[in-house]
């Protein structure tokens, strides 16, 4: 072999090493990272973090890549929330039931009949309350990337029509692992079960509990007509959800990368929210079409009238200006 040949065989040999190099370079270039739900794929849910992981990986030329798991696969929300501020978990995607526990002045939303309809709620959340809000997370080792939906909540239950808070007392009902869910609803009369999402559709088959309360989306999703009769549409509590990650691993990403995920975040909730108009503009129908009963002209006003007793330490307890800062939002 001539020295040309030599040096073009070697010449051959270095281009193909370098370009094997790039390509392990590249692709361990890539960081993979977990979110979670508790519901089905199907769900509102679903439709969120499926959206924003789509969005991650394009927004960041695929350099990030978030894996996404369904129906309580990594745990119940609580389970979730506390690995991502642990950070075992990068992120997560809940409803504010457990949150709470994690962030306390998120509490006050989740207070009954405090908004008015959908789009007072995404008002407040979008606006400076809901910033203000997203911000008191990084304090407690989260980066809050946005406000999503949950939606309106409704009572179900296998026992009777509930047609006024009167039909409420002696329910056992699931709740979620939340303060302000569980204070108000035994304002009701209702024996508070709290319990995780992924073990309630088992407590309603087995009798453990006589019913639940969750926005039609979760309802549907959630297949709970199989094991419950009657549905109420209270509307009583709007539920937020949120997408939330874990806050050193946030602060390690560039300032590109970290507008790449609370952009995806945004249009997740984006595709969130069109999901829950949709489910609740059909839902009912469906849930009467699977054989449940639908009580649909509920009086929010007396209610609100049981209420009034836990109402007043709410006031006290959220301040009444800062209640009233939200009811006023238009």
């Amino acid at each position: 072999m001539t020295s040309a040949k030599r040096l073009s065989v070697l010449g051959n040999i270095v281009c193909g090493l370098g370009l094997s190099l790039g390509l392990l370079a590249a692709a361990s270039a890539q960081t993979t990272m977990k979110i979670s739900i508790s519901t089905a794929q199907t769900s509102h849910q679903g439709v969120a973090i499926d959206t924003f992981a789509r969005e991650v990986e394009k927004r960041t030329a695929g350099r990030y890549k978030v894996q996404t798991f369904y129906n309580g696969a990594l745990g119940g929300e609580r389970e979730s929330i506390e690995a991502v501020q642990l950070g075992t978990q990068e992120l997560a995607f809940s409803s504010s039931g457990p949150v709470p526990n994690f962030v306390p002045e998120a509490k006050i939303l989740d207070v009954p009949f405090l908004f008015r309809d959908k789009a007072h709620a995404r008002a407040v959340l979008d606006g400076p309350i809901g910033q203000e809000l997203l911000n008191k997370f990084d304090a407690k080792g989260f980066k809050a990337l946005a406000w999503a939906e949950n939606g309106f909540r409704h009572m179900t239950n296998s026992k009777r029509e509930v047609k006024g808070p009167e039909d409420l007392k002696g329910l056992k009902m699931r709740t979620m692992e939340n303060p302000v869910h569980i204070a108000a609803y035994k304002g009701f009369g209702i024996i508070t079960t709290p319990m995780a999402f992924p073990e309630v559709f088992t407590a309603l088959q087995q009798g453990t509990v006589d019913g639940q309360e969750n926005p039609l989306s979760v309802i549907i999703s959630a297949k709970f007509d199989q094991v419950q009769k009657h549905i109420s549409l209270t509307g009583h509590v709007y539920s937020p959800c949120i997408f939330v990650m874990n806050k050193a691993t946030f602060d390690k990403l560039s300032a590109a990368d970290k507008q790449a995920f609370v952009d995806a975040a945004k249009e997740g909730t984006k595709a969130n929210r069109a999901k829950v108009d949709e489910d609740d503009t059909k839902g009912v129908a469906d849930l009467r079409t699977k054989g449940m009963t639908v009580v649909e002209n509920v009086d929010k006003s007396k209610f609100v009238a049981a209420l009034a007793t836990v109402n007043a330490q709410f006031e006290k307890d959220f301040g009444k200006a800062n209640l009233d800062a939200i009811r006023n939002v238009r």
